[in-house]
């Protein structure tokens, strides 16, 4: 459209008043000029309320002028975030990626000021939310107020993304390259075994779900003989691409979106980014949609591959935090856990190294004291590291607790021995 009216960014976020809560498009599509315009107005507000989920790109929410003027309420703790959000400046709000949205639509946190990322107008009228459709849809929809960076490198994606022009109240026209997520280097040996482990328990016509990282894209690139997988994840990333243009995720057997992949937000490169433009065989929808374990259970022999911090004897996951730090946040994990528990055929997976880097075990005797279990031991069936699979759905929590031991790191299981009796054996 021919007609549509731009103004600065500095001009455009003097709408935002003290005691405001405002939202920040989060992903590939935080809009980081509005952002850093927003900020340089510190010294003239106080009482504003950020909310978002993950934040990449150059912002920074950390320096002390900004403490004094905003408060970061993260719905999902990121690198960006995670300082001021574990200080007095911060706070995290532990939910299911899948409910955020109500938080938004049902009022419990009102949004006064949403600022976006968008694609630009159609002949239409109508611009996209691109990679990112996830919380944001409901953001928009619920905002008294909506504040939008209209970037020609966002791509145009199909679902539930698109939003007209009029109901977009200030537009500000800045062309910039999308922050971009790399997991493409080596990796080590015992992630590649992870990776092999996952995978072997993918069947063909299977659905996946999957993040972005080293042990997602080993499991796909030992996916490349199967047949017949679909796709309906929370997060699509690089390493997806070439099972599609091969022809591996056909999304032919899946009962909902049959032949088309699902999807939340879209993290990684511009190669990814320049896939998902204008196609058709993708979709970005509302994660409340995507997220529903209703809408989960549906599609045959859901693969759902999460990881996690720690996990205890008895099956309890830690993902968020490491004790009382929080690290990152709830997300989607229990809903794909639940999701994939419920579906035909499915297998939720939980696939972690067997040790830290700084060789300290991942199945511990006991959780850190303050951390969060995210996945509960009742949720909980496959656990997969580098040296094995088990299934610990039906086990007693003696039957869990020697499954775990048997795919612990070797160094690690005298200790987990000795937990075990002091535990379960002595009387």
């Amino acid at each position: 459209m021919t007609d549509t009216k731009y103004i600065s960014a500095d001009d455009a976020v003097k709408y935002v008043k003290p005691g405001d809560r405002v939202f920040i498009h989060g992903g590939a599509a935080t809009p980081v000029c509005l952002v850093h315009a927003l900020q340089n107005r510190h010294h003239e507000l106080h009482n504003v309320e950020f909310v978002s989920i993950t934040t990449l790109g150059e912002v920074n929410f950390d320096r002390p002028e900004h403490r004094k003027s905003f408060y970061f309420n993260s719905l999902f703790v990121s690198a960006a975030t995670r300082s001021v959000s574990n200080s007095e400046d911060g706070d995290y709000v532990p939910v299911f990626l899948s409910q955020i949205p109500q938080l938004f639509r049902k009022n419990i946190l009102p949004i006064d000021v949403a600022l976006i990322q968008i694609s630009p107008p159609d002949a239409h009228g109508f611009c996209s939310l691109g990679t990112s459709v996830d919380i944001a849809r409901a953001a928009v929809e619920m905002a008294k107020y909506v504040i939008a960076q209209v970037n020609p490198l966002m791509p145009r994606t199909h679902g539930q993304g698109f939003i007209h022009i009029k109901k977009i109240d200030t537009m500000v026209w800045h062309k910039c390259e999308l922050p971009e997520v790399d997991y493409s280097f080596e990796v080590s040996d015992a992630v590649k075994k992870i990776g092999h482990n996952v995978a072997s328990l993918v069947e063909d016509g299977a659905t996946l779900q999957l993040g972005i990282g080293s042990i997602p894209d080993q499991v796909l690139s030992n996916l490349t003989t199967h047949k017949n997988l679909g796709l309906h994840t929370e997060m699509f990333s690089d390493g997806i691409i070439p099972l599609i243009e091969s022809g591996v995720i056909d999304n032919s057997q899946k009962k909902l979106n049959t032949g088309r992949s699902v999807t939340s937000f879209i993290t990684g490169t511009r190669k990814l980014y320049d896939f998902v433009n204008d196609n058709p065989g993708i979709r970005v929808m509302d994660i409340s949609y995507v997220n529903d374990t209703g809408t989960i259970r549906q599609n045959p022999k859901v693969i759902a591959i999460n990881s996690a911090v720690e996990i205890d004897l008895t099956g309890q996951i830690c993902s968020d935090s490491i004790g009382t730090y929080q690290y990152s946040g709830i997300g989607g994990q229990m809903d794909f856990i639940q999701g994939a528990a419920l579906s035909e055929g499915g297998k939720p997976i939980i696939a972690l190294p067997s040790q830290t880097n700084k060789g300290i075990s991942r199945i511990v005797p006991f959780l850190k004291e303050g951390a969060g279990v995210v996945t509960t031991r009742g949720h909980v069936h496959w656990v997969v590291t580098e040296y094995g699979m088990v299934d610990l759905f039906g086990k007693s929590l003696k039957q869990r607790a020697r499954a775990l031991l048997e795919i612990a790191h070797p160094d690690q299981r005298e200790m987990l021995e000795n937990a075990f009796y002091k535990r379960f054996e002595k009387v």
